[in-house]
């Protein structure tokens, strides 16, 4: 079988998070306690083009730079692959464990002339002349000419090897043949090879460098300005599936330009061929877009249990959720949020001993609705009599919404709306009569008699 590698690394950083497949291919986000977005998408990528091609996946930790590498900041990333459906053969390789091999090479390059001491650092001496040339799957031929690079650095004061010359003893001993990586990291790509040349490591990877991911001003996504952390998503509810599928479309798109598809279909589509070179905007309305198509295709039980950290950490207290009856309106909330941590907004009336007003919200709905009052009145005498049921409260407030729109003149949505924002205290949820049936009469009067008294 042939071997494949691709790689990616996060600003430079000795530190990192390496995924080698076979056919082989290399990840390396920094372990900084967070997967960002575009590393999240390089990581995809790779897994794609290696589980399209029966590829096995490896993980390398680039953990040379000890002060940057604590346990709990790579087991986050090894958490955040695995939520996505990122998977791994066999047991990570640490490259804290593999110092020696980078140490000996850089004495080797030392030995050769190739780098030489500088202020208790190592540097790689750049050839004076010349160019280094490679083929990139994505861009095609990149050159860069020697006299536009500096020396850099391979080792550091204090002793440690910088990544560059660990990638490049680690891609030619693992049997690395494809790299794949962002496109910020091209620069690197001439130093890493000049590196493999000296050592005498003649074999060389592939290469495809993928294209930059932009927010909506066009600009590189940064922490700084950016919600970059893929777990900051999860953490607002976003589902793996919905994001792993839209992260699969920063780049690449299916030749029949169906968007929304499992993940298992974009495999068997997948080439890194087909990547583009524009930037790729990270679009949070399609994603949450997305999230919602994906949240509507679960089941009502996958949708509850996926809701239960929501739940969990609602306002109300524990004593008060009743899971049955969460499981009971679920149907009608899975088919308007985007997000399960809307869920709880949506729900929060039947757990909470009373409902949560929002001013605006309150002055929006009773303040506007004219004689508000005698429609609140007409609602707590029509409800105190009707069948309670889902249905019959709704024939019945048809009815007293025609009777009131004829004899106060007041629209049927203000009416509707200020039932449902006294009784739920929001002006936005499920369908109203379903849980007003599920909240039972006596709650459900008792909650616009309030809120007439405030009225």
């Amino acid at each position: 079988m042939p071997r494949y590698h691709c790689g990616y690394s996060v600003g430079g950083s000795a530190t990192s998070l390496s995924i080698v497949l076979a056919p082989r291919v290399r990840f390396a986000p920094a372990p900084t306690g967070y997967l960002h977005i575009g590393g999240a998408r390089t990581a995809l990528f790779n897994w794609l083009f290696a589980r399209r091609n029966g590829g096995e996946m490896l993980l390398r930790i680039e953990d040379t730079d000890v002060e940057r590498s604590r346990p709990e900041l790579v087991e986050v990333i090894f958490e955040t692959l695995a939520w996505l459906g990122i998977d791994w053969d066999g047991e990570p390789v640490y490259q804290s464990a593999r110092v020696d091999l980078y140490q000996d090479a850089i004495e080797q390059l030392l030995a050769s002339g190739d780098a030489y001491h500088d202020e208790g650092a190592v540097r790689f001496r750049i050839p004076d002349t010349g160019a280094t040339t490679f083929r990139d799957v994505i861009r095609g031929e990149v050159t860069f000419e020697h006299d536009k690079l500096e020396d850099f650095v391979i080792r550091r004061s204090d002793g440690s090897p910088m990544f560059f010359v660990a990638n490049a003893v680690d891609d030619s001993e693992m049997g690395i043949t494809h790299v794949v990586r962002g496109e910020d990291l091209i620069n690197i790509t001439p130093k890493v090879i000049l590196i493999r040349e000296a050592l005498g490591l003649t074999d060389r990877p592939v290469f495809a460098h993928l294209p930059l991911i932009v927010n909506e001003q066009r600009q590189k996504l940064s922490k700084r300005r950016d919600d970059v952390s893929v777990g900051d998503y999860r953490a607002r509810g976003f589902l793996a599936e919905a994001m792993a599928n839209y992260l699969a479309l920063l780049g690449w798109g299916a030749p029949d330009g169906v968007e929304i598809r499992p993940i298992g279909e974009i495999m068997e589509m997948f080439r890194l061929e087909d990547v583009t070179k524009a930037p790729a905007f990270f679009d949070v309305k399609k994603l949450t877009h997305f999230n919602g198509e994906y949240i509507r295709e679960l089941s009502v039980d996958e949708f509850t249990k996926r809701c239960e950290p929501w739940l969990e950490a609602g306002p109300w207290g524990k004593e008060s959720f009743e899971p049955a009856l969460f499981e009971r309106i679920a149907p009608l909330v899975k088919e308007r949020v985007k997000r399960l941590d809307e869920v709880p907004d949506y729900v929060d009336f039947l757990f909470l001993d009373e409902p949560h007003f929002d001013h605006e919200t309150w002055d929006k709905a009773m303040l506007a609705t004219p004689h508000v009052a005698e429609v609140l009145d007409a609602t707590i005498a029509c409800y105190g009599k009707v069948e309670w049921t889902a249905h019959e409260i709704h024939e019945a407030t048809n009815r007293l919404v025609e009777a009131l729109r004829e004899e106060l003149g007041v629209g049927k949505k203000k009416i509707q709306v200020a039932i449902r924002v006294a009784v739920t205290g929001r002006a936005v949820g499920p369908p109203l009569f379903e849980p007003l049936e599920l909240m039972g009469r006596e709650r459900v009067i008792d909650r616009l008699c309030a809120a007439r008294a405030r009225v």
